[in-house]
């Protein structure tokens, strides 16, 4: 145990020795406060470049109040001749619809010759109407007259005999009179059996239902078997001589600009089709709730023009100077169009426009810039009016 004691004191000794000797070649100690203080500045000094590095470019001054604005490319679009074109919704309806109905006293239909999308002549025969009882009466006419004609030629042959008896005083003046005046009136009887007759057949032929002009059949409104009368609604509709139209909604001010005469372009509504026509009449008067007119664009018969469809009318309305802006710069809201300018003091101010004619270059602008302002081209969704800016043009 003592033996131990004594090995472990002397390695003790030692040990400290050795301490004391590398201790003493050492550089002397660095405060432990100037080791933190140092790795701080570095840190600063790597944020600092860090951030020149990202700028790519020298710092903002600190009096500049705009180095935090967003940047927005804008344009000064000046003024352009427009090639002027009003687009106008409408529906297509048949220039000149022809109501067929029942001309005579009617009947049951017996038999109908023509369907909805049928070609007509004018006279020809659409729908044919049961006469059985009416060629009866006509024949029973018919026999009135013939019985007609008998009387009078008996009073006829009366006359004559008394005229050779007049000769010798058997027949008086008196009597010869009497029966002149009886031959005449039976003549007359056979004229008005006659004319009676004539009424009964027109009136069967007018039993039939004829196309009153040479034209497209539109509408079929009566089936066999339908009984049909003067008061019934109309049997057949019918375009006369397939001849169209639409009917453009215009505004007062898009009134003033076409005449009769002008040309347009009309697309049916769900096709790509293009019908070339032109204006036929314009409405005389203006619709007080709507403050619009009507202007009636003829169109040549086309399968795809179907009557009461939907269309829109491109019309040619002359030529105009105007500012055309992008599409991506023109705004719309509950108030209407609008854009964003840059003032001189580069502020985001909103400018209400009137639009017009759509180009391919883009919107014209009729009324709210004189084209000297600079418009915000891009991202005028994502402002609000007064907001700095930094503006940047749009490079060619």
């Amino acid at each position: 145990m003592n033996y131990e004691t004594t090995i472990t004191a002397e390695a003790a000794d030692g040990v400290a020795t050795e301490l004391a000797g590398v201790r003493s070649l050492r550089a002397p100690a660095i405060p432990r406060w100037l080791i933190v203080g140092g790795g701080g500045l570095f840190a600063l000094l790597l944020a600092i470049a860090a951030y020149f590095a990202l700028a790519g470019g020298d710092p903002v001054p600190a009096g500049d109040d705009n180095s935090q604005a967003p940047t927005v490319t804008v344009v000064t679009p000046g003024k352009t001749t427009v090639a002027g074109e009003i687009e106008s919704p409408g529906t297509l309806a048949a220039r000149r619809p022809m109501p067929v109905g029942v001309v005579g006293e009617g009947g049951q239909v017996l038999r109908v010759t023509v369907d909805a999308g049928d070609w007509v002549k004018q006279g020809q025969v659409l729908a044919v109407i049961d006469r059985s009882v009416q060629v009866q009466q006509a024949e029973a006419q018919s026999a009135q007259i013939e019985v007609a004609r008998a009387d009078a030629n008996l009073a006829q042959a009366n006359l004559d005999r008394a005229l050779q008896l007049v000769a010798r005083g058997f027949v008086s003046k008196a009597d010869i009179d009497r029966l002149t005046a009886t031959r005449d009136a039976a003549v007359a009887r056979v004229k008005v059996a006659e004319a009676q007759l004539r009424e009964l057949r027109a009136r069967n032929d007018r039993l039939n239902v004829y196309a009153p002009a040479t034209g497209y059949v539109l509408a079929r409104n009566v089936e066999p078997g339908q009984t049909v009368g003067g008061g019934s609604p109309a049997l057949f509709t019918i375009a006369s001589g397939g001849e169209m139209e639409m009917l453009a909604q215009l505004s007062e001010e898009q009134l003033s600009k076409v005449s009769v005469g002008t040309m347009a372009t009309v697309i049916p509504t769900g096709s790509d089709q293009r019908f070339s026509g032109q204006i036929w009449q314009l409405s005389p008067v203006i619709d007080q709730n709507t403050r619009q007119g009507t202007a009636r664009i003829a169109l040549s018969f086309a399968p795809e023009l179907r009557p009461g469809g939907f269309a829109t009318a491109r019309i040619g309305s002359g030529s105009f100077s105007a500012t055309v802006l992008p599409e991506s710069a023109v705004l719309a809201d509950d108030k209407g169009s609008f854009v964003y300018v840059v003032d001189k003091d580069n502020k985001a101010i909103r400018r209400g426009v009137k639009t017009g004619a759509v180009t391919a270059n883009g919107i014209a602008i009729i009324d709210g810039l004189n084209g000297s302002e600079r418009v915000v081209l891009r991202a005028g969704g994502f402002l609000n009016p007064g907001e700095s800016v930094n503006p940047q043009p749009l490079k060619k």
